[in-house]
C-alpha cells in the first residue's frame, strides 16, 4: 500500500509539472502583467500616502475610496473577462460599429459609470451616518464620486480596448492580462482623480453647482441604461445591475474600517501605500482564476460540477504560485517606496513578511470564492463573465484589508 502511493505521488507531480510547463506562456504574460500592475497599484497607494492631510479634511471620503476604486474593476474587469471570452471563442473583432463587441462594451461602460457613481455617494453618506462617523455632506461626496469615477473611467476603457486589441493581434492569453492590468490601472487612475474632484467642494458655491449637475447627469445616465436601444446593451446592464448594487456594500465596509483606523494608519504610513496594491492583486488573482474559468465553462472545457475538474485544478495552482511571488514582490517596493521617500517607519522585515502572510491567508479564499461563483452562476444561466469578476474584486476589497489589518496588528506594525 505505501509502496503504491510512493508511485502515485511522483506520478501526479509529473502530471501536474507536465500541466505547467503546457502552461508556461500563460504563466509568463500572467506574472508579467502582475508585476506591472502590482508598480501601478503603487501609484494609488502613494497618493493615498500623501494626502492624509485631505482625508482628515474631508471625513467621509475615505469611505468613499474603495468604493468608487472597486467600481472601476467592476465595470471593467466584467468588460475584460467579456472580451477574453469572444477572444477565445474566435468571435472577437477589431472594429467601433455600432451593434459590434467593443462599442457594446464601450456603451456599457459609460452608462454604469455614471449610473454607479450616484449610488457610491449615497452609500458612502449612509455608512458614515450608520458607524456614527463625521461626513462631508451628499453632494460633496456625489461630486466627488460622478468626476473623479467618470475622469478614472475614460483612462481605463482606452487602456481595456488597446489590451484586447493588442492581445488579439498578439495571442495573448486575455483571460491573464487584462484583469490584473485593469484592476491596477484602475487603483492608479481613479484615486489621482478623486483626489481631483475633491477641489471641486473646497468652495460652497462651485460645490452646490457640481452636485446639482453631476446629481442630475447621473440620473438621466441611470435611467438611459435601463432603456438602452441595444438589446445586448440591455441585457448586460440588467445583469450587472444586482452587482453593482451590492458589491459596492462590501467597499464601503473596507473603507469604514480604515476610516475607524486612520489615525493608526497614519502612524505607520507604509500601509497606506501597500493597501491598494495588495487588495488589487488579491482581486486580480480571483479575476483570472474566473476569467479563466468563465471561459472553460462557456467552451465546455469544463462542467459546472461542485469539485473541480483537473483543468480547473491546474489553473487553481497557477493562481496560487503567481500569489506567491506577487505578494512577496508588494511587501518588498512597499517598504523600497516608503524608505526612499522617507515614511518607513516599521520594522522592514515584518512589513515583508506579513504582507505575504495575509496573501497566503487572501489567495486560498479568492480561489475557492472565484471558482464557486463562476459555477454557481453559469447554472442558473448568468454569463459568468458579468458575475464572477465584479464579485470577487469587492469581496477581496474587503477580505484583503481585513487580512492586512489583522495581520499588521498581530506582527505589531500597526498599534492600536
Amino acid at each position: 500500500m505505501a509502496s503504491a502511493r510512493r508511485v502515485r505521488i511522483p506520478r501526479r507531480a509529473k502530471r501536474l509539472f507536465g500541466y505547467w510547463r503546457a502552461e508556461r506562456r500563460t504563466l509568463r504574460q500572467g506574472l508579467v502583467a502582475l508585476a506591472l500592475s502590482t508598480l501601478a497599484g503603487f501609484v494609488a497607494g502613494l497618493t493615498l500616502q500623501g494626502i492624509g492631510g485631505t482625508l482628515v479634511r474631508l471625513p467621509g471620503f475615505l469611505i468613499l475610496i474603495p468604493a468608487a476604486v472597486g467600481m472601476r474593476g467592476t465595470i471593467f474587469g466584467a468588460i475584460g473577462a467579456r472580451l477574453g471570452t469572444e477572444n477565445a471563442a474566435g468571435t472577437f473583432e477589431i472594429s467601433f460599429r455600432r451593434g459590434g463587441v467593443l462599442a457594446r462594451n464601450a456603451e456599457v461602460a459609460v452608462l454604469t459609470t455614471f449610473s454607479s457613481a450616484l449610488w457610491l455617494g449615497l452609500l458612502a453618506k449612509l455608512a458614515a451616518a450608520a458607524s456614527g462617523q463625521p461626513s462631508i455632506s451628499l453632494g460633496d461626496l456625489i461630486t466627488i464620486s460622478v468626476v473623479g469615477g467618470v475622469l478614472g473611467s475614460a483612462f481605463i476603457l482606452a487602456i481595456t480596448i488597446a489590451l484586447s486589441v493588442l492581445s488579439y493581434r498578439r495571442g495573448w492569453d486575455l483571460d491573464s492580462v487584462s484583469t490584473p492590468m485593469v484592476t491596477a490601472l484602475g487603483d492608479m487612475a481613479t484615486l489621482p482623480t478623486l483626489y481631483l474632484a475633491t477641489f471641486l467642494v473646497r468652495d460652497h458655491h462651485v460645490a452646490v453647482a457640481a452636485s446639482a449637475a453631476c446629481g442630475a447627469v447621473a440620473l438621466v445616465a441611470t435611467i438611459r441604461s435601463f432603456a438602452a436601444r441595444d438589446r445586448v446593451v440591455r441585457r448586460i446592464v440588467l445583469e450587472m445591475t444586482a452587482v453593482i448594487l451590492l458589491t459596492p456594500i462590501l467597499d464601503i465596509v473596507s473603507g469604514a474600517l480604515q476610516e475607524g483606523r486612520l489615525g493608526e494608519l497614519r502612524g505607520a504610513p507604509v500601509l497606506l501605500a501597500l493597501i491598494p496594491p495588495f487588495v488589487s492583486q488579491a482581486g486580480a488573482l480571483g479575476g483570472i482564476f474566473s476569467s479563466r474559468i468563465s471561459s472553460k465553462l462557456q467552451l465546455g472545457v469544463v462542467t459546472p460540477s461542485g469539485l473541480p475538474e483537473v483543468p480547473a485544478l491546474v489553473d487553481a495552482s497557477i493562481v496560487l504560485g503567481l500569489g506567491v511571488l506577487v505578494f512577496a514582490l508588494i511587501g518588498t517596493v512597499a517598504v523600497a517606496l516608503s524608505t526612499l521617500t522617507g515614511h518607513m517607519v516599521a520594522e522592514p522585515g515584518l512589513v515583508i513578511l506579513g504582507t505575504l502572510v495575509a496573501g497566503l491567508i487572501a489567495t486560498p479564499l479568492t480561489i475557492v470564492v472565484s471558482y464557486e461563483l463562476a459555477v454557481w452562476s453559469y447554472r442558473f444561466g448568468l454569463d459568468p463573465d458579468n458575475q464572477t469578476v465584479p464579485i470577487i474584486t469587492s469581496v477581496m476589497d474587503l477580505a484583503g484589508v481585513a487580512c492586512i489589518l489583522f495581520v499588521m496588528s498581530v506582527s505589531g506594525v500597526l498599534h492600536g
